[in-house]
């Protein structure tokens, strides 16, 4: 059955739809994508914009020199966006199942090399399924930064999937990735569906499954960057799915030891400043803008964040986990399964 759906999502993006244009729903698009790419996005080949289904920005900030590995990379788009990004030192692997779509981004790489200043690619292209990354080459704890674009949902084995990103992330490594996720459990039948599969919905994680995921693989915490509410935009479609509400999600998580509760240790963060592009504040979530010079009580899961992370040494840090003082006092938004009237889903204890 796994197989059958596989070959159901290659024939969708490999044969059936040519550009974005074919889609039939509003699930893979994209809004307020950070000014910064919409320059380096201006300068992409056209064929590798054309075929781009993504539905979020899943690119963080603080890259450059990082190695990063795109999972179902597509025709390329935010591999050659991260091409930029990391600079010529940093390194960016797209992994995809889909021969056609390869095809249109292999035969990029030497446009944008070029286009870049680079002397040699950083990027390469590998064939394979995101459920079985050692079969594509990628290493254990080999990749600083882990990133999919509205691609996890169509894994046919979810848990497997999850696995291997933990697997060949480094410690501290993190995982950003822009998706579709369900208020509740998708019905069997319309997992069955090729189009729903095919248009990211009926393989579309439930968000309390996906909580649930992470935390048996020691994924305490993760955060919600952003939300939109998912509206389709086709009566036949929506008929379909009835009641189930649709979220394009933005989330990071990174692979270390944290709490399943965010606790009190008195630790302040002060962000310094020095990040590239971002002088004025740092977001590390939803709920969580530092600006610069300003000290900030934190949780002991978020001063982890930042200081055993890529922004360690953009972050002042102050106190310890000696002392405890109960549960950190943080105001979570509300989780869609929780609330039938709110459509914001959190993702963490803070």
């Amino acid at each position: 059955m796994e197989q059958h759906i596989q070959q159901q999502v290659q024939d969708y993006y490999g044969r059936e739809l040519t550009t974005s244009q074919d889609l039939k729903t509003n699930a893979c698009c994209t809004d307020d994508i950070p000014t910064a790419h919409k320059r380096i996005l201006a300068t992409l080949e056209s064929e590798v914009l054309e075929k781009y289904y993504g539905c979020g920005v899943c690119v963080p900030s603080a890259v450059e020199g990082l190695t990063v590995l795109d999972l179902g990379s597509g025709s390329g788009r935010d591999v050659y966006l991260l091409s930029k990004l990391v600079g010529e030192q940093g390194h960016v692997i797209g992994v995809d199942m889909t021969e056609e779509q390869l095809a249109v981004a292999n035969r990029n790489i030497a446009a944008h090399t070029t286009k870049f200043g680079y002397a040699k690619p950083n990027v390469e292209f590998r064939h394979g399924y995101i459920e079985d990354l050692a079969a594509a080459g990628i290493e254990d704890n080999s990749v600083d930064l882990v990133v999919s674009n509205c691609v996890l949902n169509l894994s046919t084995d979810k848990a497997a999937t999850y696995r291997e990103i933990f697997r060949v992330l480094k410690p501290g490594g993190e995982l950003f990735i822009a998706d579709v996720f369900a208020d509740r459990r998708i019905p069997e039948s319309l997992r069955q569906d090729p189009v729903l599969y095919g248009e990211c919905l009926s393989g579309a994680l439930y968000t309390e499954d996906f909580r649930r995921l992470l935390r048996e693989l020691g994924i305490n915490d993760y955060r919600l960057m952003s939300q939109r509410r998912l509206t389709i935009d086709n009566e036949e479609i929506e008929q379909k799915v009835g009641n189930i509400k649709f979220y394009s999600l933005t989330v990071r998580a990174f692979k270390l030891a944290l709490e399943d509760q965010c606790e009190d240790y008195g630790q302040v963060a002060t962000y310094l400043g020095t990040l590239p592009d971002e002088p004025n504040g740092f977001t590390l979530d939803d709920h969580h803008h530092f600006e610069t010079g300003r000290p900030m009580l934190v949780c002991g899961n978020t001063a982890d964040m930042l200081a055993l992370t890529r922004f360690g040494a953009h972050f002042r840090l102050d106190g310890t986990k000696d002392r405890h003082f109960g549960l950190f006092p943080c105001g979570p938004a509300v989780t869609t399964a929780s609330s039938s009237a709110a459509d914001d889903t959190t993702g963490s204890c803070c």
